[in-house]
C-alpha cells in the first residue's frame, strides 16, 4: 500500500516507521522543515524513543520512507491517509482548538483521491469525526464518503518512549461512519500491525471494530478521564491523609491488594498531552460531568499544594527564599513540557515571592530560559527544593548537592528518606519527616 501519515510527531512519526516495516510505501506529511530534512536523512527529529533512529537509518535508505511538506507528494494515491496532528485546548477557557486539524484537514482533502481510508488518530471530542470532519473533507475535495472514500477513527493508545511496545500490547480500536469503512479500516490496521497473544482480555488481542466512531472517540477519552478521575481521588486521599499524620502510600497499597480497588498515586502535578487535556475534549459535550470536572480541578490544584507544604515548613514565608524547581519535564525521561507542572509550581513560587529556579537534566540552560525559567545547578545554595519530575537522576540526589537546603518536598517520592538526614522532607501523601 501507499500510506499517508500527516504529522511526524512523537506519535506519527513511529506510526509511519511501524507501516514503513511492514512493506509499505509511506510518506509522511509535517509542517516543520527541520523534520522533513531530519527523517529524509535517516535522522530520528527527537530524543526519546528507542530504537527510532536505527529503524529510520533502516527504512529511508531503503525507500520506505520519506518525508515531505508538500501534500500534493503525499495524498495522491494514497489507500491509506492516517492523521495524527494535535489537537490543543485553550489553557484557561479549556475549550478545544481544532486550528491545525481544519488546516491539514482542508490541505489533505484538496489533493484526495478517491478510494482512499482516512483514519483519524488524534483523540477528539465525541462526535468530531462524523460531525466536522466528514462534511468538511466532502465539501473540500468533490467527493462523498461512503462512496468515494471511507472516514474512520481509530485512536493512537501509546506512550512517548514506548511506542512500539504499545502497539503490540493493546487492542486497536476502530470505529466507522458506515459497515464499508469499518471493513477496510480493520484489513488496514491487521495489515500494518502486529499484536501480542493477551489471555487476560476478554476476546482475541488484535483491531476491534466498536461499531462507530462516537464509540471509539468516547473509549479513548474515557479511558484517559479514568485516570484523570482516579489520580483526583488519590490526590484528595494524599492531602486528607498529611493532616492527619497518615502514610497514603500504606493505605493504597494495603487498598490495592483486595482485586477491586485500583487506587493510583498521588503527585504534583498531572502533565502531559494527554491526561490533563482529554478530560476537557469530555466536558465538552457533557458539560454537567461533576465528578470530571471536579477531578481536573483538584489536579489542576496540586503544584500549588505542594508549594504550601514548603512555605509551611519554613514558617509560612517564602518571601526572598530560593527554591530550585527540579524537573521541567512532565514525567522523568521525557524532553517534553506539555501542561507540566513545572509551571504551576514556578507560578506558585513567585506569587508568594520566592526566587524560583529550575533545573532538568533533559534541557540546556538556553531551552530553559526559552521557556521562560532562570536555570537552576546542582550544587548552588538554595533554602528549598521541589521535585516535579521523576527523572532517575533525582532519586539519588543528597543534601550535599542542594547546599543550604532546610526543606524539600518530594512531589514524586523518588528520594530515600535516610538521605535527607537535617532536612525536612517532604512527600504528598505522607505525615512531615524533619531530618
Amino acid at each position: 500500500m501507499k500510506i499517508a501519515v500527516v504529522a511526524l510527531g512523537k506519535i506519527g512519526l513511529p506510526l509511519a516507521v511501524q507501516f514503513a516495516s511492514k512493506g509499505h510505501d509511506v510518506v509522511g506529511v509535517d509542517v516543520n522543515p527541520v523534520v522533513v530534512e531530519q527523517v529524509n536523512q535517516g535522522l530520528a527529529p527527537f530524543p526519546g524513543e528507542a530504537g527510532l533512529a536505527e529503524r529510520l537509518a533502516e527504512l529511508v535508505p531503503a525507500g520506505r520512507l520519506r518525508a515531505t511538506s508538500d501534500y500534493g507528494l503525499a495524498i495522491p494515491g494514497a489507500e491509506a491517509v492516517v492523521v495524527v496532528v494535535p489537537l490543543f485546548v485553550e489553557e484557561g477557557t479549556w475549550r478545544p482548538d481544532f486550528g491545525w486539524m481544519e488546516s491539514a484537514t482542508r490541505s489533505l482533502a484538496a489533493r484526495l483521491t478517491p478510494g482512499a481510508l482516512i483514519s483519524y488518530e488524534t483523540t477528539l471530542p465525541v462526535g468530531t469525526t462524523r460531525r466536522r470532519w466528514k462534511p468538511l473533507i466532502e465539501e473540500v475535495s468533490g467527493l462523498v464518503e461512503g462512496v468515494d472514500f471511507d472516514l474512520v477513527f481509530s485512536p493512537e493508545r501509546v506512550l512517548t518512549g514506548r511506542v512500539w511496545r504499545d502497539l503490540r500490547r493493546y487492542p486497536k480500536l476502530v470505529g466507522a461512519l458506515g459497515p464499508r469503512g469499518a471493513g477496510r479500516a480493520v484489513e488496514f490496521y491487521q495489515a500494518v500491525l502486529d499484536f501480542d497473544e493477551r489471555a487476560d482480555l476478554p476476546r482475541p488481542n488484535g483491531v476491534w471494530d466498536l461499531g462507530s466512531a462516537e464509540a471509539a472517540e468516547l473509549a479513548k477519552l474515557a479511558e484517559t478521564t479514568f485516570r484523570d478521575v482516579n489520580i483526583g481521588l488519590a490526590n484528595q486521599y494524599a492531602r486528607f491523609a498529611e493532616r492527619n499524620g497518615i502514610d497514603v502510600y500504606r493505605v493504597i497499597e494495603a487498598s490495592n491488594s483486595q482485586p477491586y480497588s485500583h487506587i493510583h498515586s498521588p503527585g504534583i502535578a498531572v502533565g502531559g498531552h494527554c491526561i490533563p487535556v482529554y478530560p476537557w475534549l469530555y466536558l465538552h459535550n457533557d458539560p454537567d460531568a461533576t465528578i470530571v470536572r471536579a477531578a481536573r480541578e483538584a489536579n489542576l490544584a496540586m503544584p500549588a499544594h505542594g508549594v504550601e507544604l514548603a512555605a509551611a515548613a519554613l514558617d509560612g514565608d517564602l518571601r526572598g527564599k530560593t527554591v530550585a524547581v527540579l524537573g521541567a519535564s512532565y514525567r522523568g525521561r521525557v524532553k517534553e513540557t506539555a501542561f507540566s507542572g513545572v509551571y504551576g509550581v514556578v507560578e506558585a513560587l513567585r506569587g508568594r515571592g520566592a526566587k524560583a529556579l529550575v533545573h532538568d537534566p533533559m534541557f540546556s540552560d538556553q531551552e530553559l530560559a526559552g521557556l521562560g525559567f532562570e536555570p537552576y545547578h546542582l550544587g548552588e545554595p538554595v533554602d528549598a527544593a521541589v521535585i516535579q519530575a521523576d527523572h532517575p537522576e533525582y532519586a539519588d540526589l543528597a543534601p550535599a548537592d542542594l547546599p543550604g537546603v532546610k526543606v524539600l518536598v518530594d512531589g514524586r517520592r523518588v528520594t530515600a528518606p535516610e538521605a535527607w538526614a537535617g532536612v525536612t522532607r517532604l512527600v504528598i501523601g505522607e505525615a512531615p519527616q524533619s531530618g
